[in-house]
């Protein structure tokens, strides 16, 4: 059965700010395209088989996932939540070091408190 008759577990959300942005586009925009397909297959990878443990996707805390991505020469990770039938993609970076770095960490923290309060 391919991917396309399988019916997605979750639906895929940009998180939002309340300038109209959206920072995980817009840092997706920012990588080349083999980059860009390696994360989107992931993302659709969860969305499909939702829920998902290591080593694609990794708990950080309640209601804050991280999606792992091994690119060829770097590795990328994808925060998310998960509101209703939808995660929700709050914040990504290229990972430079073996641990999450506490500021991308406060980014998705800050963004899914925002997601909590309906902003």
């Amino acid at each position: 059965m391919s991917r396309q008759q399988l019916q997605a577990t979750l639906a895929v959300r940009f998180f939002c700010t309340a300038g109209g942005n959206e920072p995980v586009r817009e840092w997706l925009k920012g990588l080349g395209p083999a980059e860009r397909k390696a994360i989107g297959e992931e993302i659709t990878t969860v969305q499909f088989g939702w829920p998902l443990g290591m080593p694609l996707v990794r708990k950080m805390s309640r209601d804050l996932w991280e999606i792992r991505v091994t690119l060829p020469t770097r590795i990328a990770r994808v925060f998310f939540t998960v509101v209703g039938d939808a995660m929700v993609l709050l914040h990504g970076f290229i990972k430079k070091s073996p641990t999450t770095p506490p500021d991308d960490l406060d980014v998705a923290r800050s963004r899914l408190k925002a997601v909590s309060n309906g902003i």
